[in-house]
């Protein structure tokens, strides 16, 4: 599966635009400012409806104007099969639009994992050195693009969480006399069971592959691994809500539940923020990142499509070459890079099969 061709239409800085795209590496090149992330991002909101950043679709929208549009060919390999088309129409204070070879999805999730893809930015040491809300995001978008019904599960569980959560304030340390607590909390416990049976299932298989890409760009030098935590390994979750609701009542927030679940990094039985340098560090991000291809490509039965956005200018160049080597010599999909110098890219890719060079410039971008 890839892209073939990507048309932008006022999206961000780019007033209009079309190109047609290697199966198998495309490299962005220009200065910062320029507009290569923002095609990135075009990417992206082809294949999951949505901004990677979980920025609002109004800001996709070029500046100054009302509306957006992205389309993409996408072909998924199978000899015969015609190209799917996907149009993600975007205006401001009106519900966006995804179609499918002409018909509109009635809801984003039923779009989410067609096109599977996974995004490696400059900031994913957040990952480790930020709180555990960026953390659950990885475990959403990874179970999301792979299981359907975990994306309703989850939509299910936060919608009753917000509405609970409202309650709680409404109530303003008020006892609950009504009974709707516990209703909220017989509604949100299934979901809520099932989305901690498949984060859990998703650790083992996920730390397996974790380890394999560190080993591969580090050289083996030292143990890494993950850990699930989580409230409800500790008690059932009745238990869990009776137990907490008292303090829910003071604080005026739901304080148990999956939404507080965690992933616990470690480097040889030690916090990996803690005892990692900037070097183990960042090996470790784009472990975490191509473990998470692996997996949704063995879930998915196909290829996700991968974004490198800037690792030249934020990892030396022995990762950066040992991160390429592996992408280009083993069995992974599209891929497409950006980079401020034409030079770098070209020489640590010329020996690539099937890449293309697109110039980026003050929202125009040509292939050369």
């Amino acid at each position: 599966m890839h892209l073939a061709k990507l048309k932008l239409t006022q999206f961000k800085n780019y007033a209009g635009g079309e190109l047609s795209l290697s199966p198998r590496l495309n490299c962005f090149v220009g200065p910062n400012g320029a507009g290569k992330t923002n095609l990135l991002e075009a990417v992206y909101y082809l294949c999951m409806g949505k901004s990677y950043a979980s920025t609002p679709d109004q800001y996709a929208i070029q500046h100054g104007l009302d509306v957006s549009r992205l389309d993409g060919e996408f072909r998924t390999g199978e000899e015969g099969d015609p190209p799917e088309r996907i149009v993600v129409k975007l205006q401001k204070r009106k519900r966006k639009i995804i179609e499918r070879n002409g018909a509109a999805y009635e809801r984003l999730a039923d779009h989410v994992g067609r096109y599977p893809v996974v995004i490696i930015v400059p900031d994913d040491s957040r990952l480790v050195l930020e709180g555990s809300e960026i953390r659950r995001r990885l475990l959403d978008n990874s179970l999301s693009q792979t299981d359907p019904a975990y994306l309703n599960h989850l939509l299910a569980y936060n919608k009753l969480l917000a509405n609970r959560n409202a309650m709680l304030k409404e109530l303003d340390g008020r006892k609950d006399t009504s009974g709707l607590l516990e209703v909220y909390d017989l509604q949100m416990a299934e979901p809520a069971a099932y989305i901690h049976e498949k984060r859990w299932n998703f650790i083992g298989p996920f730390t397996e592959l974790l380890t394999e890409a560190y080993a591969a760009i580090s050289g083996n030098r030292e143990e890494v691994s993950v850990t699930y935590k989580s409230q409800l390994l500790e008690m059932p979750w009745a238990e869990l809500m009776d137990a907490r609701r008292e303090k829910d009542r003071v604080l005026q927030r739901t304080t148990g539940g999956i939404h507080r679940d965690d992933l616990i990094f470690s480097q040889e039985g030690h916090p990996l923020r803690r005892v990692a340098s900037q070097g183990q560090l960042k090996s470790f991000v784009l472990s975490l990142k191509l473990a998470q291809y692996r997996l949704l490509e063995r879930n998915t039965r196909r290829s996700p499509i991968l974004l490198l956005d800037d690792i030249f200018d934020k990892l030396d160049r022995d990762r950066v070459r040992q991160l390429l080597e592996l992408v280009l010599t083993s069995a992974f999909g599209q891929v497409f890079i950006t980079d401020t110098d034409p030079q770098r890219v070209t020489g640590l890719v010329d020996n690539a099969t099937d890449w293309r060079r697109f110039l980026v410039a003050d929202g125009v971008a040509r292939e050369e």
